[in-house]
C-alpha cells in the first residue's frame, strides 16, 4: 500500500508541475499580448510556475495521507496563496511575483480570496494569473473529471467573465487564438 500511495503522490505532484508550466506559458503570452515589458513577462512566467507552491504545505491532506478533507478543512486549501507567499517571501523574489502569487485567486468582482479585492486593487500579475489558472485547470484532466476542450473551456471562462479584468480577458483570448 505504501508504494501505491507514493505513486499517487508523485503523479499528483507531476500534475501540479504540469499545471504550473501551463499557467506560466499562458501568463507570459498574455503579458506579451498586453504589451508588457520583457522583464514583466518573465516575472509573470516565474509567478505562473510558482503560483500554487503553497499547496505543497497542504499535501498531506490533498494527497490523502491524512484523513480525507471535510468541508471545514477546505478553508485550509484556500490558504495556499498565503502559504506560497510565506514560503517565498525571503527567497529573493520580486514584489511583483509575490503579489501575483498571493492574490491569484482574487476575482475582479470582489468574490475571490484571500482579501476580497476588487478591480484594479488586484495587482496586474494576479489578474493575469487568475484567468490563466482557471483556463489551465479546465483544460486539464482531473481525478474527478476529464479535461474540457479548449472551445468548451473558453465558453466556461466567458460565462464567468465577471471574475476577470476585461483588458486581461481580451489579451488572453488573443493569446489563446494566436496560433490559429
Amino acid at each position: 500500500m505504501a508504494n501505491t500511495q507514493k505513486h499517487l503522490i508523485s503523479f499528483n505532484l507531476e500534475k501540479e508541475i504540469e499545471h504550473g508550466i501551463q499557467v506560466s506559458n499562458l501568463a507570459f503570452r498574455v503579458g506579451k499580448q498586453m504589451g508588457l515589458s520583457e522583464e514583466t513577462c518573465h516575472e509573470l512566467a516565474v509567478a505562473g510556475v510558482l503560483h500554487d507552491i503553497g499547496k505543497l504545505r497542504l499535501y498531506n491532506y490533498i494527497a490523502g495521507e491524512e484523513n480525507p478533507m471535510v468541508v471545514e478543512e477546505m478553508k485550509y486549501v484556500r490558504r495556499h496563496p498565503e502559504l506560497g507567499y510565506e514560503s517565498l517571501k525571503d527567497r529573493g523574489y520580486s514584489r511583483f511575483v509575490l503579489d501575483s502569487i498571493y492574490y491569484h485567486h482574487e476575482n475582479y468582482d470582489g468574490s475571490g480570496y484571500p482579501e476580497n479585492l476588487t478591480g484594479e486593487k488586484i495587482p496586474m500579475g494576479a489578474r493575469i494569473l487568475r484567468i490563466c489558472d482557471v483556463y489551465a485547470a479546465l483544460t486539464s484532466k482531473r481525478t474527478y473529471r476529464d479535461a474540457f476542450s479548449s472551445e468548451t473551456a473558453m465558453k466556461m471562462v466567458i460565462d464567468e467573465v465577471k471574475n476577470f479584468d476585461m483588458q486581461v480577458f481580451l489579451a488572453f483570448q488573443r493569446a489563446i487564438h494566436e496560433n490559429e
